[in-house]
């Protein structure tokens, strides 16, 4: 045992702490996978618990790893022999929620869900969502800068964070628990941990900006023909819809139809022999204007043939299956084994060229490879999903190579991690990471926070 674990034990209660299986049986790499090598796993109840593990490590040089809800896609949270986890399970209590600003404060294990519930039980929408949104974590979605669903309408969870509560390397709090929408006072620091994958400071607390909750929501899964259709489709719903469009979730034929003709496990609410499938979804406050509006302008894009058919929802019931199918990874990640996955975003004027020649290429270089398409489209986001790999460090190469060529993002919102570190250099520029890599110096001078990852 080490110096640095027993001065843990001393310093925590007992519940704080685990080790040897207690650590092997939690997993190591994303999708689950994988069997946890730390030293241990520390699991602070508090603030005050958190600045002191930090201080002891930082003392120590003690390498952690922060955990959330182990949702991340590029092993942001994998661990060595030498590092020591910290995982903000615990610490998930929500702690005060304004009704009359809309305004949540929460700790940083707060799974998204259970934050959301929250928020609809007393009016209001915490706007963040993504299929995970039962496991991940506040803190996780901060860290990564997640985007998720509803992007089109609400931003990334940049968007929805007004304060925060930061803990530096060697335990220092740093507090800016800001309520208000603006507040321009000097530099916003809290800008400086959104997104940095916890290598710069581990988020404790956090201040949510809310929304109205939406008393009626549309939503419809309409078929495309052609992707300049699919284009003036998501202009025009813009438009037409006031704003209100909240979701434009795009599959390829290649995703819609290996879940419902391949692996048969969702509904086939429309034939598969359509190019692109769209699922739409518009909330508002007027539950018959709404519905009027959406089915009206809907009917006009079918007039004019922007749209080749359509299924407008409903029920509640329908409408969770319709999502339960777009939220389905599990299925892709089995049927595509071993898989690989891609978050990238770029101009949409680029994404049809984009998605052919990397399909084509890769059709071409690995004959049984399957090359799945999807995203949210509305953001610029698209993912692929591909399987079986065989050769992990060609296919990342071939899809990135052409996302050069577009100056498009290795990643849309699923962060770095250690997965992406290698290819930084195609969405950042050399000046960028030396201002980061500054960053990093400055605020974790012995290297402790999430070593090798992002940069």
């Amino acid at each position: 045992m080490t110096s640095t674990i027993e001065k843990l034990i001393n310093e925590l209660d007992s519940k704080a702490i685990l080790l040897g299986d207690d650590v092997s049986q939690r997993p190591n790499f994303s999708y689950g996978q994988g069997s946890c090598p730390a030293k241990a796993i520390v699991r602070p109840a508090n603030t005050d618990e958190l600045s002191a593990i930090l201080r002891i490590c930082h003392q120590d040089k003690q390498t952690v790893v922060p955990w959330g809800g182990l949702t991340g896609l590029v092993n942001g949270i994998s661990c060595t022999s030498e590092d020591i986890a910290i995982s903000s399970e615990r610490m998930s209590a929500i702690e005060h929620l304004d009704i009359e600003a809309g305004v949540m404060t929460v700790q940083a294990g707060v799974p998204l869900q259970k934050a959301q519930e929250f928020a609809a039980k007393h009016g209001w929408l915490f706007a963040l969502d993504l299929g995970a949104r039962g496991t991940a974590t506040v803190g996780g979605a901060i860290a990564t800068n997640a985007g998720g669903n509803s992007v089109v309408r609400y931003g990334m969870m940049r968007q929805q964070v007004l304060g925060m509560e930061v803990l530096l390397a060697d335990g220092t709090v740093v507090s800016s628990m800001n309520e208000m929408l603006k507040n321009n006072a000097a530099y916003d620091i809290k800008q400086l941990f959104i997104g940095s994958e916890g290598t710069l400071g581990l988020i404790s607390r956090a201040v949510i900006r809310l929304f109205p909750l939406p008393s009626a929501v549309q939503t419809a899964f309409v078929a495309v023909d052609s992707f300049s259709n699919l284009t003036t489709l998501l202009r025009t719903l813009g438009h037409k819809l006031e704003g209100k469009l909240s979701a434009f979730e795009v599959m390829w034929q290649s995703h819609y139809q290996l879940l419902v003709d391949d692996l048969k496990k969702h509904q086939a609410f429309l034939p598969t022999n359509y190019p692109y499938y769209v699922l739409i979804e518009s909330s508002g406050a007027d539950k018959q204007k709404e519905e009027e509006q959406f089915t009206q302008v809907l009917g006009e894009l079918m007039e004019d043939d922007v749209i080749a058919d359509a299924v407008l929802s409903q029920s509640g019931q329908q409408t969770t299956l319709l999502w339960e199918m777009r939220d389905d990874i599990e299925a892709l990640v089995l049927s595509l084994h071993p898989p690989i996955s891609f978050d990238i975003s770029l101009p949409l004027r680029h994404m049809e060229q984009y998605v052919n020649q990397v399909t084509a290429r890769l059709t071409k270089d690995f004959p049984d490879l399957r090359c799945v398409t999807f995203g949210h489209l509305g953001d610029g986001n698209i993912h692929f999903a591909m399987g079986p790999v065989h050769d992990k460090r060609a296919i990342e190469q071939v899809v990135y190579e052409y996302l050069a060529e577009f100056g498009g993002s290795i990643s849309a919102e699923h962060g770095i991690g250690l997965d992406k570190k290698a290819y930084l250099q195609i969405s950042r520029s050399p000046e960028e990471i030396a201002v980061m890599q500054t960053l990093k110096t400055a605020l974790d001078p012995n290297g402790i926070l999430n070593p090798g990852k992002v940069i």
